[in-house]
């Protein structure tokens, strides 16, 4: 791949490219367009009693979490962690994890996917989402 000339980004949480996945969104900082593919960094975000993405493990890709608001659940390999605001979660490729919104506030996660590439799963998983997919 061609070297990209990087460039600052300054944004306001919430702001970037978004991804409606209904009670789940999903705002893009800075991924392949800007990293060259280095990594993705994002937000997610759950509305209140809703959940996330589903369990699922990245073969290559180690991921990084901050919460940023509310208390979301998180489930790292068969154990599920109640997450306030300024926790991090570091899950390691090939980990079984998800995330869900138990609360009855919206909750959002700040997240680093290492090595980036994963926003061109987006228009897929929401394309998933819309049919139904994750009616649990």
């Amino acid at each position: 791949m061609e070297p990209v000339e990087r460039k600052p980004i300054i944004l306001g949480l919430k702001q970037g490219r978004g991804y409606d996945c209904g009670t789940m969104s999903a705002v893009f900082k800075a991924d392949g367009i800007e990293s060259g593919d280095r990594y993705s960094v994002s937000e997610w975000w759950l509305e209140p009693n809703s959940k996330g993405p589903g369990a699922h493990s990245h073969d290559e890709n180690d991921e990084l979490f901050l919460v940023i608001e509310g208390q979301p659940s998180i489930l790292v390999g068969e154990t599920w962690y109640e997450s306030p605001a300024g926790s991090f979660l570091m899950i390691p490729a090939k980990t079984i994890h998800d995330f869900e919104n138990r609360s009855a506030a919206p909750a959002g996660l700040f997240n680093v996917f290492i090595p980036g590439g994963f926003e061109k799963n987006m228009p897929s998983i929401v394309e998933w989402f819309q049919r139904g997919a994750v009616a649990r």
